[in-house]
């Protein structure tokens, strides 16, 4: 179900035998590799590590992704903590 009240989507992520994923609620995909996908979410950054990792959709108008290969990880780094602006990224989400 969908949050209607206000600009924040809801964050949900569907995983079938670690194979294929569907992740709802993202804002943003920020990079992809066939190991890793960084993802920024309504829930924070979302970093999905594993092997032969492929983006089969995206739909950014409606929040969702969906991702095929065999997942290892899903790792979260904390919204609050990605407001140091003159941080690298990678330094705000390895805290």
């Amino acid at each position: 179900m969908e949050d209607l009240s206000g600009s924040s989507r809801v964050h949900k992520v569907v995983m079938t035998n670690r194979r294929n994923c569907t992740v709802n609620g993202v804002n943003d995909v920020l990079s992809f590799d066939i190991h890793e996908i960084l993802l920024e979410t309504e829930q924070g950054m979302l970093m999905i590590k594993g092997d032969d990792l492929h983006v089969s959709r995206l739909t950014l108008e409606k929040g969702e992704v969906d991702i095929d290969g065999k997942i290892d990880s899903f790792t979260y780094s904390d919204v609050a903590s990605a407001g140091h602006k003159n941080e690298s990224l990678l330094s705000r989400l390895f805290r």
